[in-house]
């Protein structure tokens, strides 16, 4: 295998990797792997993380670290990138899916645009009116319990129709 396939492949198993505390949805879903490229024949990974000061940042980097020692990529590196800031909008169609699958409502939209540049401040879903959905019987009738859910990611929900709790993933 070529090097431009072994870095293909690579890529594509460290987007596969689950997230730590969704293991529904994979980093590549998640949107925060950023780059992959090689620095003096070393493997680079760039992430951004959920927000700053996420605690799954350390076990996602471990997790990817492995991987390359697992692949012969002995010198391997992480390199974390905070700038831009991660948003709910780089969260894949397939991840929004798999998140409403597992009963986390998928966050509403941040951005007005599809670059990074054209992020709005401060960050709202770009429809006011839009809100958390039940993503069990998908009704829209809902109250928030708390600002936190399982995760700080997360804000915990009630749905007014089946009654059921459930997270929300915040918009960022």
């Amino acid at each position: 295998m070529d090097k431009a396939s072994h870095d293909q492949t690579l890529l594509e198993a460290i987007e596969a990797l689950p997230d730590p505390e969704i293991p529904v949805i994979s980093l590549g879903d998640l949107g925060i792997v950023r780059g992959f490229h090689r620095e003096a024949g070393r493997v680079v990974v760039s992430i951004t993380p959920t927000y700053s000061g996420c605690p799954a940042t350390e076990v996602i980097r471990d997790d990817i670290l492995a991987l390359l020692e697992k692949a012969g990529e002995h010198e391997g590196r992480v390199q974390l990138r905070y700038a831009p800031a991660w948003t709910s909008d780089w969260i894949s169609a397939q991840g929004r899916l798999k998140l409403k699958a597992y009963g986390i409502a998928p966050p509403a939209a941040c951005l007005s645009g599809a670059n990074e540049a054209s992020r709005v401040f401060p960050l709202r879903p770009l429809n006011p009116i839009m809100q958390a959905q039940c993503p069990r019987c998908d009704a829209t009738s809902v109250e928030r319990l708390s600002e936190f859910g399982s995760t700080a990611c997360k804000a915990l929900y009630r749905c007014l129709a089946c009654r059921e709790p459930f997270d929300y993933f915040k918009p960022y």
